[in-house]
């Protein structure tokens, strides 16, 4: 017979008792049968048989993993209410449907609900840190709307102000949008802000008023890179020659790229996002974790959009390994050898998911437990399942085969909003009940024929997507789809392990 898992009152300091700790610090120390206490909104010790305050409230991790929350870089979660819904999309097909035909359509209520949506999926699935790549937001009520959603969930949160229906020239410098971002910066420690464009490789550079405006704000800019059919290496330069590749800079994708813009990224210290599942079946480009291994990017790991895939980071990391590793294989396959140790582990994977995403934030207060960093932690314990056990290899473990269901436990912020697996103030049926009103919308907007279309949407017959996916701008380059040679590199490159 279930029963309603106990939660410590706010503020009443919580110990995970007796797991298996992966501390994500600098030498990555591994503690078995460690505790983890917690005080306020930051962890107090990390070790064994801790003494702890009186009337701390006790959760039992023996034979569980504990470890920092995981942090997604780039997640369209305005898109959440249509999960599913683009199976079997090519890139072509998305930019199609969202950007010239029905990306409109949707209110500020429907980016509020899929905002809602995502943001408790999220919690659920043991991510703590989510950012929103809301390039939905057509209006600031929409921005508005999307910080209403993500708000009334207990997770932490990054919105990365975007509008994919106008140019980034434009809406930067719309005084409404600069004044919401102004009152929303650092209104609270759980939201935080980037703005969210692409720069489309115009030799005019187009891009770069918004570029100033980030500037003026202190905002950092996410940019979808890299990209087959959108964007290139000439969107790398531009950035580049004008000053605007800073280490905060975080460049999603970054798959078809040159050797010569991973210099570029490297010598600025910025990171790459990377959406494996994305990457492997809607077609921007071979997963580059092995070019970015090679050039020493920083990595951290995103699932993109609920529109196609899995949206939890336990299927990043499995599918990331196996993206880098299939490719290893055959590269040495088509040299006639064969590998016999691989070169991406586990540990670097579970590494990407906690400590990359803090990283490519700027948060060094995030993606490791450690005394005096945030209490954002996560135990993975699952009790009834025969996979829960033995633990032998906990990178291993965590990387191949645990999964959502296994989340027992998470903290955000010190606050215990997931307990015994089970989300905490999560009202299904009013979180049902938005989404179910925004698939309704769409639905009935669209008129059934074509909603039963969209699933598989036509191309235009002028086939302008494949040469400028940004409706905003008249700008074609033929350069996004330039010959890339192979997955070993580019031809003449030398590019290897």
């Amino acid at each position: 017979m279930s029963h309603a898992p106990e939660t410590p009152q706010p503020g009443r300091p919580v110990v995970l008792r007796g797991g298996t700790v992966l501390t994500m610090d600098d030498q990555h120390t591994v503690l078995e049968g460690a505790d983890v206490l917690v005080v306020g909104d930051r962890i107090e010790a990390v070790g064994v048989a801790l003494d702890v305050p009186e009337g701390t409230h006790e959760v039992d991790a023996t034979g569980g993993v504990v470890m920092p929350g995981m942090i997604d870089t780039h997640r369209h979660m305005w898109q959440t209410a249509m999960r599913g819904y683009g199976a079997d999309w090519t890139l072509t097909q998305y930019f199609v449907w969202y950007y010239l035909e029905h990306g409109r359509a949707f209110r500020p209520e429907d980016v509020r609900a899929g905002n809602l949506l995502s943001a408790w999926d999220a919690i659920e699935a043991g991510v703590t840190t989510t950012v929103d790549w809301s390039h939905g937001l057509q209006t600031v009520d929409h921005a508005e709307a999307a910080v209403e959603g993500l708000a009334a969930v207990p997770g932490r949160f990054v919105l990365a102000y975007g509008n994919i229906q106008a140019g980034p020239w434009e809406w930067t410098a719309d005084r409404a949008v600069q004044d919401f971002l102004q009152r929303h910066r650092g209104s609270s420690d759980l939201l935080g802000l980037q703005l969210a464009f692409d720069v489309t490789g115009d030799p005019a550079f187009p891009e770069k008023p918004a570029f100033e405006v980030a500037r003026e704000l202190g905002l950092p800019v996410t940019t979808h890179a890299g990209v087959w059919g959108a964007t290139n290496d000439d969107g790398i330069r531009l950035m580049h020659d004008h000053g605007f590749m800073t280490p905060e800079t975080v460049y999603v994708h970054a798959a078809t790229l040159s050797t010569d813009s991973y210099h570029r990224i490297a010598a600025s210290g910025g990171s790459a996002s990377v959406s494996t599942e994305s990457e492997q079946s809607a077609g921007q480009g071979y997963p580059p974790t092995w070019q970015l291994r090679r050039h020493g990017i920083d990595v951290s790991l995103s699932m993109d959009t609920s529109v196609w895939w899995s949206s939890d980071l336990f299927s990043a990391m499995r599918t990331t390994l196996g993206a880098d590793r299939s490719r290893e294989h055959l590269e040495a396959h088509a040299k006639g050898d064969t590998v016999t140790n691989v070169h991406l582990r586990a540990e670097q994977v579970v590494d990407w998911a906690t400590r990359g995403g803090a990283r490519a934030l700027g948060r060094d207060d995030l993606g490791s437990l450690q005394p005096g960093k945030k209490a954002d932690v996560v135990l993975l314990k699952n009790d009834r399942s025969p996979v829960s056990f033995p633990l032998l290899n906990p990178y291993g473990h965590v990387a191949f085969q645990a999964q959502r269901g296994d989340v027992h436990t998470v903290l955000v912020d010190g606050r215990v909003v997931k307990s015994e697996g089970v989300l905490i103030g999560y009202d299904a049926a009013a979180v049902r009940a938005q989404v179910d009103d925004t698939v309704e919308h769409l639905r009935s907007s669209m008129g059934e024929e074509v909603w039963q279309a969209g699933m598989n949407p036509q191309l235009p017959e002028d086939d302008d997507v494949l040469d400028n996916p940004y409706q905003y701008t008249d700008y074609k380059s033929h350069a996004t789809h330039g010959a890339r040679g192979s997955v070993f590199g580019e031809p003449g490159s030398g590019a290897g392990s």
